[in-house]
């Protein structure tokens, strides 16, 4: 029987667009609110530009570490479970064979029949089929480490590029307003793009991000201006 063409799910891009939106979404934000809290401090641009400098290259190895050891123990859990259920499938097939039926009747199959199909499944791939329907292990959702670390560390870097290309290129006089306004901007564009790479709503996406943006920058030019010293 001829197989029709396949559907194009969104979920299948869930694992890098969660590690890139985050990332990006830090980059810029962190980066911003660093440069605001010491420009707020009334120090040079000079000195908010080696901030933010100092911010990109320090975040983007700090999200990389972090997202490949996090998604390594996630990884290192999936690796286990999977070693786990071999040594009860070698140990005792038929009780495996029927606590894969008992799931399929937990959802909706008819005792026979879910019996049947989890004869089938076994029979074809017996460990994927508790993978996937046991344990929750998919193709789609299994940990990637590396490439989680890399698009953590490569999206933060682009993100905190932007408010800091800004600074590099700004009047002084303007300094503020201008890493504040185009950081906000970056924000909700990168939130509007990110729903709807997720198929969620663009503007409650936009508005969600922009709103918490807005709330660390404002926190952080607060914290710089009450702790800042005049030079």
């Amino acid at each position: 029987m001829p197989i029709g063409p396949r559907e194009r799910h969104r979920i299948g891009r869930i694992g890098w667009l969660r590690a890139a939106v985050l990332g990006a979404n830090d980059g810029i934000l962190s980066t911003a609110s660093l440069m605001l809290g010491v420009a707020t401090s009334h120090a040079t641009q000079a000195n908010v530009v080696v901030a933010g400098v100092a911010g990109l290259v320090a975040g983007a190895m700090s999200m990389a570490a972090g997202e490949y050891v996090s998604v390594h123990s996630q990884a290192d859990t999936e690796k286990a479970e999977l070693e786990l259920e071999k040594t009860e499938l070698r140990a005792d097939s038929a009780a495996e064979h029927a606590e894969l039926a008992a799931i399929y009747v937990a959802r909706g199959l008819e005792p026979e029949l879910a019996k049947e199909v989890a004869i089938q499944l076994m029979a074809h791939d017996a460990l994927g089929s508790h993978a996937r329907d046991e344990l929750g292990i998919s193709d789609a959702f299994s940990a990637r480490p590396v490439q989680a670390a890399l698009a953590s560390a490569g999206s933060f870097a682009v993100g905190a590029a932007m408010p800091l290309l800004v600074t590099v290129f700004a009047p002084e006089a303007m300094l503020l307003p201008l890493i504040a306004g185009t950081s906000l901007i970056f924000l909700t564009s990168l939130g509007a793009l990110a729903a709807r790479a997720g198929g969620a709503g663009v503007a409650m996406g936009a508005l969600r991000v922009g709103f918490w943006g807005a709330l660390a920058m404002a926190v952080t030019s607060g914290a710089g201006a009450l702790f800042g010293t005049s030079v």
